[in-house]
């Protein structure tokens, strides 16, 4: 199955100039999705997982089944003050600012196997910053996955652990 079928792309969103890939019609796609979150598991089971990291928001859509399809546990990463309890934060550098990504202060313990996944992998600040915090948490993090890579805009070259994708685009 293609899934490119199935990422509709919306020029113009959120702001002109940027072309948005849009994967609710391919959420909304049983077979498609299905197909989607079993090529991610094989592609990840070999890194025998204690947990799936999902970057806030799309990620979490992708984490929620694929920790079914594993057989492990799903984290939450999320934006600032959107955790209960205690947090810990990792800031990182944007093209115009600055942001963060938290995670809760108890969610891994030092060794625990977690593989990071989000919707799309563009210019690598957030996954590096999510792969950093990880890290800092005491989590061992092997490998990402993403379901679309927009590789003209190298974010790879942020973070130096393998990327699964499963489309890419090489171009706007």
């Amino acid at each position: 199955m293609n899934l490119k079928d199935h990422i509709r792309q919306i020029p113009d969103f959120p702001k002109p100039g940027v072309n948005f890939f849009d994967i609710s019609t391919l959420i909304g796609h049983p077979a498609a999705w299905s197909s989607a979150i079993d090529q991610l598991a094989d592609a990840l089971k070999g890194y025998k997982p204690d947990y799936v990291a999902g970057i806030d928001a799309r990620g979490f859509l992708v984490a929620a089944p694929l920790g079914i399809a594993l057989g492990c546990g799903v984290l939450m990463l999320r934006k600032p003050g959107k955790l209960p309890g205690e947090t810990v934060s990792h800031p990182y550098e944007l093209e115009y600012g600055t942001d963060a990504i938290e995670i809760q202060h108890d969610a891994v313990k030092p060794g625990d196997i977690v593989v990071l996944v989000d919707d799309l992998l563009a210019t690598g600040g957030t996954m590096a910053a999510a792969i950093s915090l990880l890290k800092v948490s005491g989590a061992t993090v092997p490998a990402a996955a993403c379901l679309i890579e927009l590789t003209f805009l190298n974010g790879r070259g942020k973070f130096d652990i393998p990327c699964h994708a499963l489309t890419a685009y090489d171009s706007e």
